[in-house]
């Protein structure tokens, strides 16, 4: 059985890990595109196991299942890319800096410091429709190589996705499941662009796309993210 730690630098509520970051290191276990399900917060710096499952691996902490992968194609519209100086714009008008319900989030948190969170802070382009971000990866996000481990371009895929929701603002939500396809790298300070748009809801679930592109403006990745909205105070 494998394992894997999630340290504390790779949050999203301040006692959990990101959830797209989590999806990535469990993803790693499958040979291709996959689908990865949440079923609880997973905790940070402890050892959680991988063992295999039905047509895939899960995730668990003890004998607690915290997430579970399973081999999936997706297919998706992606939008063109806008230009970086585009992202950038939207970005100045990033919500979270406003209010934000997890504020030191390894992605989108404004608390967290350059080359420590990713800073992906996505804005609306224009009022009624996707929100952009840039995104320069750190060095530390290659670990000493050229190009961004793969964990993390799955990180950078979740987080805008909730930005772009019909929700009001400042309100929680946690993602509940992720699919992505990578299809490309993108190299530590390379000038990328993340996108998010909103693909509708069903009561408290919503749905998401999220889509990374290279300095190239290739699409390099993309997901769909079901997320759930929290009541005020409360819990899934």
């Amino acid at each position: 059985m494998s394992a894997f730690v999630i340290e504390p630098r790779y949050c999203g509520p301040p006692a959990s890990g990101n959830g797209g970051y989590v999806c990535g290191r469990l993803s790693a276990f499958l040979p291709g595109s996959a689908r990865v399900r949440l079923r609880v917060p997973p905790p940070l710096g402890t050892r959680l196991a991988v063992r295999p499952a039905a047509a895939g691996v899960e995730l668990l902490h003890g004998d607690t299942v915290v997430a579970e992968a399973r081999l999936q194609a997706l297919e998706l519209d992606v939008p063109g890319a806008p230009d970086f100086a585009a992202a950038e714009a939207a970005a100045r008008d990033y919500r979270g800096f406003r209010s934000h319900p997890f504020p030191t989030c390894f992605v989108c948190g404004p608390a967290r410091g350059p080359g420590d969170g990713l800073r992906i802070f996505p804005g609306p382009l224009d009022p009624a429709g996707p929100v952009a971000a840039p995104w320069i990866p750190d060095a530390s996000l290659a670990d000493g190589r050229v190009e961004v481990r793969p964990e993390f371009l799955w990180a950078a895929l979740d987080c805008p996705g909730a930005f772009a929701l019909d929700i009001p603002e400042g309100a929680p939500v946690l993602l509940g499941e992720l699919s992505a396809v990578i299809r490309g790298t993108v190299a530590a300070g390379e000038r990328c662009i993340v996108l998010g748009w909103n693909l509708g809801r069903d009561g408290r679930k919503h749905f998401a796309g999220t889509a990374l592109y290279a300095e190239s403006g290739e699409c390099r990745a993309f997901a769909r993210a079901t997320w759930f909205e929290m009541p005020a105070g409360g819990t899934r």
